[in-house]
């Protein structure tokens, strides 16, 4: 047996679940960061630095857990509209993560991917980026996706357009543009559909989050702020998930 599902199955037993009734893959759109500085005083920037000492916490907790996909929303491509010094703080944050990030990657034998458009990231994030992928490539544990510059609008445009294009080679026939066909060209190519979607800062919307793979996912929404979201939170959310009857469309 794998480890990751010797994890899995310890998780259950101490979450008191059956194994299946654990998400595979869970995808978080990280709210709350800027609010969070602001209910203190403090500048947006804290609330940033802060949300990232949460995503490592809770990063391991995944792997601890035996979760085999984690997907954050780090930065849309809509968030390119807010103030430049915030914008530019998250950047930093972002090249110095990445970076600092790999020793803990590899302890773990985690695997990162990016989902978003690559080109127009800093040089500084890029280089970082596309450095941290390739160390980890070969590592076959928990896949920790990071959406960075991404927008799931944008995600299925470029999916088409990969489409159209080997369409017009001769590489795809009309009649093999299907469903999966389709996904095969998404930035998630590969990768299971979430199982469950979790939402901090109390909002009800997907801001423009993988609108293809969350089709039949479970969402769970929080009050809490990203910042003081906690491991005992991801658990939280996970029995809730755990108690779901999941029937894509069917009736059971």
């Amino acid at each position: 047996m794998k480890i990751k599902n010797r994890k899995l199955q310890q998780t259950a037993e101490r979450l008191e679940i059956a194994p299946e009734h654990i998400p595979h893959h869970i995808a978080v759109i990280m709210d709350g960061n800027g609010r969070w500085a602001e209910n203190r005083g403090l500048p947006r920037a804290i609330g940033h630095r802060q949300g990232a000492k949460v995503v490592e916490k809770i990063a391991q907790h995944c792997v601890d857990l035996g979760i085999e996909c984690l997907t954050l929303y780090s930065f849309s491509m809509e968030n390119w509209k807010r103030p430049k010094a915030e914008v530019d703080m998250l950047m930093y944050l972002y090249t110095r993560y990445l970076s600092e990030i790999r020793p803990t990657l590899m302890r773990n034998n985690v695997k990162l991917i990016h989902l978003g458009r690559l080109a127009q990231l800093p040089p500084d994030v890029k280089r970082e980026l596309v450095e941290t992928i390739r160390i980890t490539a070969s590592n076959s544990g928990m896949i920790l996706a990071l959406a960075l510059n991404y927008g799931g609008r944008v995600e299925i445009t470029d999916a088409v357009r990969k489409i159209a294009q080997e369409y017009k080679g001769g590489k795809l026939r009309f009649k093999d543009i299907d469903e999966k066909c389709i996904s095969r060209h998404l930035y998630t190519a590969g990768l299971a559909d979430p199982d469950l979607l979790i939402r901090t800062a109390g909002e009800k919307r997907v801001s423009n989050f993988l609108l293809w793979q969350i089709s039949y996912s479970e969402f769970y929404i929080t009050k809490t702020l990203w910042p003081n979201f906690k491991k005992s939170d991801l658990e939280k959310a996970i029995l809730n998930y755990a108690k779901r009857v999941r029937r894509f469309g069917t009736i059971k």
